[in-house]
């Protein structure tokens, strides 16, 4: 249940977004950005000119960008290469959600990742490492990772992709046992930082609310502050999942921040978004897809409905 209003309005939590997330985020369907959209939308997430200089100088020294024109009537165009990379891996939203509403239930099986590759092929090493963490996995002890999601086929590929296949080994269980603990929720509170992620999910909701308070009292905000909303949602957003292995529900604390900071994600998104997302920047080319899904299983309604979790 969301917070009682008052009558004099919270002061604004302050979002931490990166300026080149900003750019990234208003790159459109033709890879351009322009200035003057940049420089406002900036300019309502409290962002200097300066620093909009100082970014938009580095991406074009590095050939991210090129830019046509000089100052707010400039131009950027995207490289091919960072159109590319623009793309957001979409599945983990749409698992977390899925998730939430009880729609992917845990099996019970723990996925048991063990790799031995020597040190002549450290490079090989640390990115199968690096992404077996980015997968959801946690370090059991060397070598050896555990994870609570159905990810193996997508380790396998990487593990292919990488030449380290031979070096790896797979298997499940359903009777983890580390040192003394054996119960499903000890375990994951000792192998996952529960304790760092969940404060993040709890700024990401206070963003939310206030946004949705905002919103709700008017006045409309322009097409900039609208923006420049979104952008701090998707950055929360963001900052708060990327760490995140989304474990399962039966493997969290009571009242985990995360649905209820996903719940008022959906809610604010869907009054954010402009009536053709697919013509407007990247952001809501990128999220609508999915966050639209949850819309239509229910997911962000107004005060009456409950978590699953809760």
């Amino acid at each position: 249940m969301p917070p009682p209003r008052t009558d004099s309005a919270p002061e604004a939590p302050a979002p931490e977004v990166p300026t080149r997330m900003l750019v990234h985020a208003l790159v459109r369907p033709d890879s351009t950005v322009p200035a003057d959209e940049l420089y406002a939308v900036a300019g309502a997430l409290g962002m200097t000119d300066q620093q909009v200089r100082l970014c938009v100088k580095r991406l074009v020294a590095e050939g991210r960008f090129s830019q046509q024109g000089r100052g707010r009537r400039a131009v950027l165009h995207a490289s091919p290469e960072t159109a590319e990379t623009l793309a957001v891996n979409l599945e983990f939203v749409r698992h977390a959600y899925r998730q939430d509403q009880g729609l992917a239930p845990w099996d019970g099986t723990w996925r048991l990742f063990a790799f031995a590759i020597p040190e002549s092929a450290r490079t090989v090493r640390d990115e199968l490492r690096a992404t077996l963490v980015y997968l959801g996995a946690a370090a059991v002890q060397g070598g050896l990772y555990v994870c609570a999601n159905a990810v193996t086929a997508l380790v396998e590929e990487a593990a292919q992709r990488l030449g380290a296949s031979a070096g790896l080994t797979v298997l499940t269980s359903r009777d983890l046992r580390v040192g003394a603990l054996s119960e499903p929720r000890d375990l994951a509170a000792a192998l996952w930082p529960l304790e760092e992620i969940a404060p993040r999910h709890e700024r990401l909701a206070a963003l939310a609310q206030w946004q949705l308070d905002r919103l709700d009292a008017g006045p409309a905000p322009d097409s900039a502050e609208r923006l420049a909303m979104a952008v701090a949602l998707i950055s929360e957003f963001t900052r708060a999942h990327e760490p995140d292995p989304l474990l399962p529900p039966e493997l969290l604390p009571a009242r985990w921040p995360g649905p209820r900071a996903r719940e008022l994600t959906v809610a604010c998104w869907s009054r954010l978004t402009p009536p053709e997302p697919a013509t407007g920047p990247r952001l809501f080319r990128a999220y609508a897809p999915v966050l639209a899904e949850a819309v239509a299983r229910g997911a962000g309604q107004p005060s009456g409905r409950r978590s699953p979790r809760a």
